[in-house]
């Protein structure tokens, strides 16, 4: 079979969404990759989440993306990270099993029919007219498509750095991709280098554990999907991590090659992330600081290896030797693999629209780090906005473009298309402007209704959400009238040296006190019918709890929302001849011209953009 509805390149975090989303959607797909054994293969840390990560993969599966089911089926620790700050930054992580992450997406994949995997590697985009229609293989083969969704990963004219020495390939053990980046260029696009890194991995034999700190998981942990059955979960054995420290005596180690350092040496001329820095760079811009932390996790169950988590680095192998020996618990360690950085082409997002689709080629859609983003997470969100976009177009459908106040995703999207980046883009909390609002913990009430327009939730699911949004909002309204008797609630204020009531209080206001929780508040309701089924399900009583809590930031958030959805709501025509529309500032006309934005909201987060020229197009428009 050479022709398909969907192409998509690339089996990694994002290629895996944007196949599973449009095949669900009943589209034909073709997955294409080098090596189908590879699919899901966590190139860097064997791990799902964390700050605002957990949050988009909350986020995927809200909408019925695949990640939170592998991560949930595959992992070995699950920790709730920020528990001691609010619940807006509170952010789910796994540490998974390498090998059975990466079995678990192949089974995933397989599961539906509407994919077929294409083992090739592409070498070439094709269009006509400004419209993809296919791909050329390194075999000479033409697979013809009405979309394709580009999910190259680090493979893109990949090198692979330790020390002076320079390898070719996507990531370790494995090839790079060539052509593409070629194809494109010829088609009108704009190309540029970035770099990532990953630590060096050690025999799990040749650690002395009992020197380190041990770090366990949650007690009761939480999985990433609302599909997964509770009473089955976790579903492997859960580990501990460890955690050590570098020193000076490290550090000044690690100095003596930086005179071999591919990144001090100007070898690598991709920009690194920013937030992930290697060791090396630690050092050189945290200069004050004597240490720094490292964690050390397993692999997977079975496996002998164990990654340096805060150890990334591409200084010559001899020297990350000698300065891992002078770390506590890694005296005699055994380094089984050096850890290098990787530099690879990507494609500067402002080419490309909400959708993900490109602005210069229609149909063709980008999705991951080729649109200079870093990590798992960012990849899998954008892979499924790019899928459901890619199958809705040939659906005809209505594409799929989420509101900052609605997701992190929308933040993700809507940041890299108006700010573009020439650095990884990673997510953080702080990115989001209404983060009490998108909470990892109400994403199945924010989201589920767009999977299921997509055919990606199934109706029972919908149903079983709506029911229970239905019990969150009836104890909300409830406990803002029951009252409880001083009598009940003095004993367990005194107990915590809290100022006491004279007279009932409603639920609702004791639950704002910060020595107070709702759990307990509502064991002192008895026998009471009206909230028996609330006090049963731990989930609705978190949610009230929060909602409860925070009830007036929550309320504050989305009377800014409202406001800022006054400019949202003014559409721009993505025709708009904006040298036509004198009074713009140079700046802010070469901007607009280059984003093209769709709404007089998404222009005004133009960098460059100033609020005098949203003013100009205001007054334009309105005429």
């Amino acid at each position: 079979m050479n022709e398909f509805d969907v192409i998509v390149i690339g089996g990694g975090h994002a290629g895996i969404e944007a196949a599973c989303a449009a095949s669900s959607m009943g589209v034909s797909v073709a997955l294409v990759t080098m090596d189908k054994n590879a699919i899901g293969r966590m190139s860097c840390n064997p791990a799902i989440g964390g700050t605002a990560k957990g949050h988009l993969v909350r986020e995927i599966d809200a909408l019925g993306g695949v990640m939170g089911l592998i991560a949930d089926r595959t992992g070995i620790q699950f920790r709730m990270l920020n528990r001691s700050k609010g619940p807006a930054v509170w952010s789910p992580r796994s540490q998974n099993d390498r090998k059975l992450y990466s079995e678990e997406a192949i089974r995933v994949v397989e599961s539906h029919k509407g994919i077929t995997i294409v083992k090739e590697s592409v070498v070439a985009i094709n269009a006509e007219n400004g419209i993809v229609s296919g791909v050329v293989t390194a075999e000479g083969h033409l697979i013809k498509s009405k979309a394709v969704v580009l999910c190259s990963g680090t493979f893109l004219n990949g090198l692979m750095h330790t020390g002076l020495k320079s390898t070719e390939g996507g990531r370790f053990g494995e090839q790079r991709a060539t052509g593409i980046t070629d194809s494109l260029l010829k088609l009108g696009f704009e190309s540029g280098r970035l770099k990532t890194g990953t630590p060096p991995r050690l025999h799990r034999d040749s650690i002395d554990w009992d020197a380190l700190e041990s770090q366990a998981g949650d007690d009761n942990p939480h999985p990433f999907s609302f599909r997964t059955p509770r009473n089955e979960f976790p579903y492997l054995p859960q580990i501990s991590c460890h955690i050590t420290h570098t020193d000076t005596n490290v550090h000044k180690v690690l100095e003596k090659g930086f005179n071999e350092s591919p990144m001090f040496t100007g070898l690598i001329s991709g920009i690194g992330p920013r937030y992930c820095p290697s060791i090396e760079d630690k050092i050189v811009r945290f200069n004050d600081k004597t240490r720094h932390q490292l964690f050390l996790e397993p692999e997977g169950l079975d496996s002998e290896l164990i990654y340096v988590n805060g150890f990334s680095t591409s200084l010559p192998a001899e020297v990350q030797d000698e300065a891992l020996r002078l770390i506590r618990g890694l005296e005699n360690m055994k380094m089984v693999r050096p850890g290098y950085a990787v530099e690879y082409d990507f494609f500067p997002p402002h080419q490309v629209d909400l959708t993900l689709e490109t602005k210069l080629v229609h149909g063709l859609y980008f999705a991951g780090q080729v649109n200079g983003t870093s990590g798992y997470e960012e990849a899998a969100a954008q892979g499924l906005v790019a899928g459901i976009n890619a199958a809705a177009k040939i659906l005809g459908k209505k594409e799929f473009v989420l509101k900052r106040s609605e997701a992190y995703t929308g933040v993700l999207v809507d940041d890299l298309v108006n700010k573009s980046t020439d650095e990884p883009y990673r997510m953080f909390t702080s990115r989001a402007e209404h983060r009490l609002l998108l909470r990892q913990d109400n994403a199945d009430r924010r989201l589920s209704e767009y999977g299921h327009y997509y055919g990606l939730i199934p109706e029972e699911m919908i149903n079983m959400i709506s029911a229970r949004s239905e019990k969150i909002a009836r104890g909300i309204s409830l406990f803002s009238t029951k009252k409880i008797h001083p009598s009940k609630i003095n004993p367990i204020l005194e107990s915590r040296e809290a100022g006491l009531i004279d007279t009932p209080e409603t639920i609702a206001k004791l639950c704002k006190r910060p020595e107070l929780n709702l759990a307990e508040i509502l064991v002192l309701t008895n026998s009471d019918e009206e909230t028996a089924d609330i006090k049963n399900d731990p989930y609705t009583v978190d949610q009230i709890e929060i909602e409860l809590k925070y009830d007036g930031y929550i309320k504050r958030q989305f009377d800014t929302v409202e406001k800022l959805e006054r400019y949202e709501g003014l559409k721009i025509p993505l025709t708009l001849d904006y040298h036509k529309v004198k009074a713009l500032s140079t700046e802010g006309r070469e901007k607009l011209v280059r984003i093209r934005p769709r709404s007089l909201g998404q222009a005004s987060r133009i960098s460059g953009v100033t609020p005098s020229d949203i003013s100009v197009l205001l007054v334009y428009l309105k005429k």
